[in-house]
Order: structure tokens, then C-alpha cells, then sequence
């Protein structure tokens, strides 16, 4: 329910929690895979998207969509994450207008190193919770994706 004075509304508490969470998990985890990996945390997003996607390929597009970025963002990072050898652009066979950012050997490669690293500094943060409290995590995570997956890009 809604409270009377609109900063104290309960919903704006939960999505601050929700972003100081991801804010200080993103600092410690991301700092420590490029200080283990030489990687950047939002590479490593990059690639393991790839990675986990049909073909090993995403659009642009639909790269940006998952990791927060504009497209022109995407691209400039996909850019410089081509010139370390990580990934590659792959041309749409049906659309001129539309290219693929693909994983490279070396990227999978980079990737299953920072993978490791990845996963054991995830296993500290999440040392205490149940596998209850994991799925319940799970759960509400899912469910605020889904309502987000419906809302426009801008209001």
C-alpha cells in the first residue's frame, strides 16, 4: 500500500535495496575479476550471453537489451572487445542492416578462466544463504524481469 508521503513508499525502499545490492556486488565482483582475470566485469556479461545464446551470437539489439547498454554503447564495446580477439561481428544473412556479435575461441577461452573466479567470489557472497533462500531469490528475480521485459525503453 502506498504511503501517505510519497518518498517513504514502500516500493521505492525495496528498489533502493535492490540497487545498493547490485551497486556494491557489481564494485567488489567486478574489481575483483579484472584484478584475477584482467577482464572487465561487463565484458565477461558480454560473453557469457554469447556464449549461453543459439549459435553463440546475439544482435546488437538484443545484446544491449540484456546488458543495460544503448546500442551504440554495445557497439563500441563490442569494437574494442573485437580487437582483443573475444568476439567477432557476423554479418545477418537475411539483413544487411543487422550484424551479430559472435564468441571467438579466445573468448571462450578468457571466459572459462573468469568463469572460475567468477563463480568462487559468488559462492563468498552467497555463503549463508539456504538453497530455500536461493530459490526464493531465483523466484523474485524472475518475477521482476518478467515486469520489466514489458515495459518500454523510455516512459
Amino acid at each position: 500500500m502506498p504511503s501517505a508521503i510519497p518518498i517513504d513508499d514502500p516500493l521505492i525502499t525495496t528498489f533502493g535495496r535492490l540497487a545498493e545490492a547490485y551497486s556494491r556486488l557489481e564494485q567488489w565482483l567486478g574489481s575483483a575479476m579484472e584484478s584475477e582475470t584482467g577482464l572487465p566485469h561487463v565484458w565477461f556479461e558480454v560473453l557469457i550471453r554469447l556464449a549461453r545464446s543459439e549459435g553463440e551470437q546475439l544482435t546488437m539489439s538484443s545484446l544491449a537489451d540484456q546488458i543495460a547498454l544503448t546500442t551504440s554503447g554495445v557497439t563500441r564495446l563490442v569494437d574494442r572487445m573485437q580487437i582483443a580477439g573475444y568476439v567477432e561481428r557476423r554479418p545477418c544473412p537475411t539483413d544487411r542492416r543487422v550484424s551479430y556479435a559472435g564468441i571467438t575461441a579466445t573468448g571462450h577461452d578468457v571466459l572459462d578462466r573468469a568463469a572460475v573466479v567468477h563463480a568462487r567470489n559468488l559462492r563468498r557472497v552467497f555463503d549463508g544463504f539456504t538453497p530455500q533462500d536461493l530459490a526464493a531469490l531465483d523466484t523474485a528475480l524472475d518475477h521482476v524481469r518478467e515486469a520489466a521485459s514489458g515495459l518500454p525503453r523510455r516512459p
